[in-house]
């Protein structure tokens, strides 16, 4: 399940772990902020009892995104240009 809230200065999204078993280890909700610059990634370590906080560029992101669809190897993203 996921919610998407759209603030004054980001587009916030909350993954929230239901697990497809009742067995399964559910992991801590993960909250992902959009703004202008950057994306914010952030999950509670429930062992340390603190926030992981990772930020991305946009263009990190894109990376990221193109990355889960490809198989091993090095690669760069070449922006599309308009004819």
């Amino acid at each position: 399940m996921f919610t998407i809230e759209h603030e004054f200065d980001a587009t916030v999204i909350t993954l929230v772990d239901e697990g497809d078993d009742p067995r399964d280890y559910l992991q801590e909700d993960i909250t992902i902020q959009s703004f202008e610059d950057c994306v914010v990634v952030e999950q509670m370590d429930e062992t340390t009892e603190t926030v992981v906080r990772v930020v991305f560029s946009h263009a990190q992101l894109r990376e990221l995104a193109a990355a889960l669809d490809l198989p091993e190897g090095v690669y760069r993203l070449q922006s599309r240009t308009k004819a």
